[in-house]
């Protein structure tokens, strides 16, 4: 069958946004224990809520968190780490009140903790003391900022002991087989944990506490990943001192590379409990690796350092567990979303558990990824992922070139992958192209790569989205007309940057993002309280700076529509930030629109609310660029719009 000829941008597609999220869910933890299979799914359909999934050795599933409870701890306010599994009992941190509860066998959650101000993320149980062990964030002082500690809490009685404090953060708190030793994550402010961290070791006593405390490894220019003991007893770690995040142990009192490579073995630490390696065995390790934004999946051997690659389709896998022998992590493909996969290193054979989405779509209206390396400023290379426009049913008229959107991601330290996303997909199949860029300061190209953006955010991203935009143009490959940027957070000041210092972008969407970065210095939460100032500047010494690089005070030189969408319990980025740039907009006789979600948070769990947000989107586009939608989508209301 012949394709229809039509605009991009005007292709009906079978990409919608109620399909997206339509029995989507959001995988966010894997615990195992022997033959059974725990992890969580976030359920937009549910409002956003954290469910907890069991899957027997028969392969049967079952919910094993009732509603309306919800597995999900506001430890730095990103979470992670919120449950844990230890002989058949389930202990989870619940949204609504933070305490930490308990599910036994066949039995109702049990509150562990009392009501409080306190909440407690990436805990391990410690049976032999009949305790549980984790990181707790105390709230109960208003005006005071957050403290962080160590704790044990005793779980016949809820009572808590502080094991360890001082420092600003704590993280992976891990007690070695036999109990005897506990290890654990610190860093303090102004580094974030990717900056600078340190890897702390005790002796546990008789009665609990610690003694012979002792700095492993770490310091303010060294970043530790991931303390894990070995089933000997011996204490593994990731650390970035080479350049690049290896692995590394501690023997007989030295520190020893265990596998040294070009390559990530670490990731930036923004969620509790994230895990790159496990053992399956006393000598062999389960790993991944990220090299040029690729993950590759390996087998290690720890008595030779021996590492061998293993083939397999994907290219994004975290949070690997062991279990009985065998590997389990998240993993996703150029063709194939998120999915739990278990790996079987006895004969190299993978199994996928749980999909996050039963969403089966045709090739035929798949676009795959192509990495692209570009020139930026200063004789630098910027690295992303092209995605050109595809659906078998269409065609575009003879030398039309397709709209372009720049994504950019969050963090800033974060990094795109060349995986499956539906998100992409929505734009592609419809003809728009897409850039998933990973600007200097991303993870997964080295220490010296991520530290390109330290003093210099919104210079190097903005620069790197540019010129990305800017080559495939010349390329040939899309509209340099009609190109777009959208970003969220992070990525949603990237955004307002390039409209407001640059004249490459005809439009934009900002999802929760900074336009004010003194603002952000003063309202944001505890966590990246002093992020700005390796990112930019030391506040309020480099207020000035602050003052340059914040688009709300240069709308003068912003020319371009934007549309923003904002979570009005946004507590990273508070809806003020959206609300001083509209107003400026609106001021400015520009076109603009401003979507707002109740209930929402940083970034949107709501099925309803992600629907909007896309369909809004795209809407706003095909209002700027003149294309005709094949679909009825709700129309955002857009001011100033001639």
């Amino acid at each position: 069958m012949s394709s229809k000829i039509a605009p991009y941008g005007s292709w009906c597609s079978p990409i919608t946004s109620d399909l997206i999220v339509a029995g989507a869910v959001r995988l966010g933890q894997i615990e195992t224990e022997g033959e059974i299979v725990y992890w969580s799914e976030g359920r937009p359909a549910e409002k956003g809520r954290n469910v907890i999934v069991k899957r027997l050795p028969d392969g049967s599933t079952e919910d094993v968190l009732p509603s309306p409870f919800n597995a999900r701890t506001l430890v730095n306010e990103y979470g992670g780490g919120s449950f844990t599994v230890s002989d058949g009992e389930l202990y989870f941190s619940n949204f609504a009140d933070q305490r930490l509860y308990r599910i036994a066998p066949d039995a109702e959650p049990q509150a562990v903790t009392a009501e409080s101000k306190f909440r407690y993320a990436d805990g391990v149980v410690d049976r032999r003391r009949n305790r549980f062990v984790c990181v707790r964030e105390d709230h109960s002082v208003a005006g005071r900022e957050a403290k962080t500690t160590l704790v044990a809490i005793d779980l016949a009685s809820g009572e808590q002991t502080v094991l360890a404090e001082g420092n600003d953060f704590y993280s992976s708190p891990r007690l070695s087989p036999d109990g005897k030793r506990l290890a654990w994550l610190v860093w303090n402010h102004p580094n974030m944990p990717w900056d600078g961290s340190e890897l702390w070791l005790a002796d546990v006593e008789s009665d609990g506490s610690l003694s012979n405390r002792t700095l492993v490894a770490g310091g303010i220019s060294e970043s530790v990943f991931q303390p894990e003991w070995s089933p000997d007893g011996e204490l593994y770690f990731v650390s970035d001192r080479s350049g690049w995040w290896n692995l590394y142990r501690q023997h007989a009192g030295n520190i020893e590379s265990v596998c040294s490579m070009e390559a990530e073995f670490g990731m930036p630490q923004w969620v509790f409990g994230m895990s790159t390696y496990a053992f399956i065995s006393p000598t062999q390790i389960v790993c991944a690796y990220i090299q040029n934004g690729f993950s590759k999946l390996a087998l290690l051997e720890t008595q030779t350092g021996a590492i061998r690659a293993i083939e397999s389709s994907y290219t994004q896998i975290e949070d690997i567990r062991s279990s009985a022998g065998k590997a389990l992590f998240f993993a996703a493909a150029p063709t194939q979303g998120s999915a739990i996969v278990r790996f079987d290193p006895a004969n190299l054979q993978f199994e996928t558990l749980r999909r996050s989405s039963d969403l089966t779509i045709d090739p035929g209206y798949i676009s795959v990824a192509q990495a692209v390396e570009y020139p930026t400023a200063l004789g630098m290379t910027a690295h992303g992922f092209f995605y050109p426009p595809q659906n078998r049913d269409y065609a575009a008229p003879v030398n039309e070139r397709p709209p372009l959107l720049v994504m950019i991601h969050g963090g800033p330290t974060s990094a795109a992958f060349a995986t499956l996303k539906f998100g992409i997909q929505f734009w592609t199949s419809r003809g728009i192209a897409v850039l998933d860029v990973n600007y200097g300061g991303s993870t997964g190209y080295g220490r010296a790569y991520r530290e390109r953006l330290k003093s210099n955010w919104g210079v190097v991203d903005v620069d790197d989205c540019v010129n990305g935009a800017r080559f495939l143009a010349e390329q040939g490959l899309v509209d340099g007309n009609r190109l777009a940027i959208t970003g969220g957070s992070a990525g949603g000041y990237t955004v307002l940057c390039a409209l407001a210092f640059r004249d490459v972008f005809k439009a934009g969407a900002s999802h929760y993002g900074v336009s004010d970065l003194a603002a952000l210095e003063v309202d944001t939460h505890k966590f990246e309280s002093r992020y700005t100032h390796s990112l930019v500047a030391p506040y309020p010494e480099g207020a000035e700076l602050y003052r340059q690089r914040s688009p709300i005070y240069h709308t003068d030189k912003l020319n371009a529509p934007v549309i923003f969408f904002q979570g009005l319990e946004d507590k990273i980025v508070p809806p003020n930030q959206s609300e001083m740039m509209v107003e400026a907009l609106r001021k400015k006789k520009l076109p603009v629109a401003y979507v707002t979600f109740e209930g929402e948070q940083h970034g949107f769990r709501q099925a309803a609310n992600i629907k909007r947000a896309l369909d809004g989107e795209l809407y706003f586009y095909s209002r700027i660029f003149g294309f005709e939608l094949a679909d009825a989508v709700e129309p955002v209301p857009i001011e100033n719009l001639t």
